[in-house]
């Protein structure tokens, strides 16, 4: 099939062009789509070099699926110029999400909402979103979840490379102060305010990502509330959440702890768990078995550990997961779904 990537020197786009050199996917052809400051340079794919092109109609005549990691605006603007030449998008924005008649969708978890997108698009969910949803949804196919408190530790990339320069700054300022001068009392003194983040985030965790919103929330917990209640088709779901930055580079994780409508003890967990595609158990605490950021760095997986029943509810259990968010959190998934597209098309069925 052509496959359009838009967005495909920045941050995402450059792991989504690394994974299409790992799988199979069968791509007759490959459109890098960039800015101006990009279009004309050439991109490795598959022991070949593609040519960059800049955004523009033409780039879609022809394509079978369109896959855009770009700024909410630019896909609001651009997706259904894409639909409309005949390409099924695949958006990593967060433009499409909460649209009614538009599938959000977590291969290992609803892979048939992608069978026939009614508007041509496919949205991809939040990052922490798929971190949390893809352990959660198979102990809800087992117990039936009723509710979720969630709290996230999200690392410096989820707010692009100005957040990954950002904290290496901050740490190597750190690094280099005079021995003892760095105190919790004077951290933000020496380590000053940066442009990515609202406080240094070096020797920091920031509670507050996205915008404040009604109640006291931000819209970083709004999103991971709804786009769950999407995907697994829970619209009553009891769902709270507290999403936090924090200094690492590169792994989102999620504390949860979820109710359940039946007992659900750890044994039946790890049993439910190990069999869940998509996700790895890591989960020995005694051993030091648990899952971190680095190892989740550049692996497929979400990694699920510290399984535990609530002491005081044999229906709960909490754990905690990691994945990469800019593989399995953004990249992964939107070539997982293009890959269900080429499926369909492969099959013969007409897409929208």
């Amino acid at each position: 099939m052509k496959l359009v990537v838009v967005g495909a020197t920045g941050a995402v786009g450059s792991v989504i062009m690394a994974i299409l050199d790992e799988r199979d996917l069968a791509i007759s052809e490959l459109v890098p789509v960039a800015t101006a400051r990009s279009a004309g340079s050439t991109l490795a794919h598959r022991g070949t070099t593609v040519t960059v092109r800049l955004l523009e109609p033409a780039v879609f005549d022809g394509a079978d699926v369109a896959i855009f990691d770009v700024p909410d605006e630019v896909s609001h603007e651009w997706a259904p110029v894409a639909a409309g030449r005949g390409a099924t998008v695949v958006d990593n924005s967060a433009a499409w999400r909460m649209a009614p008649d538009v599938p959000l969708v977590v291969p290992e978890v609803n892979p048939e909402t992608a069978l026939a997108p009614a508007r041509g698009i496919i949205a991809s969910p939040n990052c922490t979103m798929l971190t949390l949803v893809v352990p959660l949804a198979p102990l809800h196919r087992a117990a039936g979840v009723r509710r979720v408190i969630v709290s996230s530790y999200q690392s410096a990339s989820g707010a692009g490379k100005p957040g990954v320069d950002e904290l290496w700054a901050q740490v190597r300022q750190a690094a280099g102060s005079p021995e003892g001068t760095v105190t919790a009392g004077r951290a933000r003194e020496v380590l000053g305010t940066g442009t990515a983040f609202a406080h240094p985030l070096a020797l920091n965790v920031i509670p507050r990502i996205g915008s404040a919103q009604v109640g006291g929330y931000t819209s970083e917990e709004v999103k991971l509330a709804e786009e769950t209640f999407k995907v697994l088709g829970l619209a009553d779901l009891q769902m709270s959440a507290t999403c936090v930055r924090v200094p690492t580079m590169v792994g989102h994780g999620v504390s949860v702890h979820a109710e359940f409508e039946r007992p659900i003890g750890v044994e039946e967990a790890r049993a439910v768990l190990t069999a869940a595609q998509g996700v790895e158990l890591r989960d020995d605490t005694a051993a030091h078995v648990y899952p971190t950021p680095l190892e989740a760095a550049g692996r497929d997986a979400v990694f699920v550990g510290r399984i535990r029943q609530d002491p005081h509810d044999p229906r709960a259990l909490a754990w905690f997961a990691v994945t990469d968010n800019l593989r399995k959190g953004a990249a992964l998934n939107t070539i997982q779904i293009a890959e269900l597209v080429a499926s369909r098309l492969s099959d013969g069925q007409q897409g929208p």
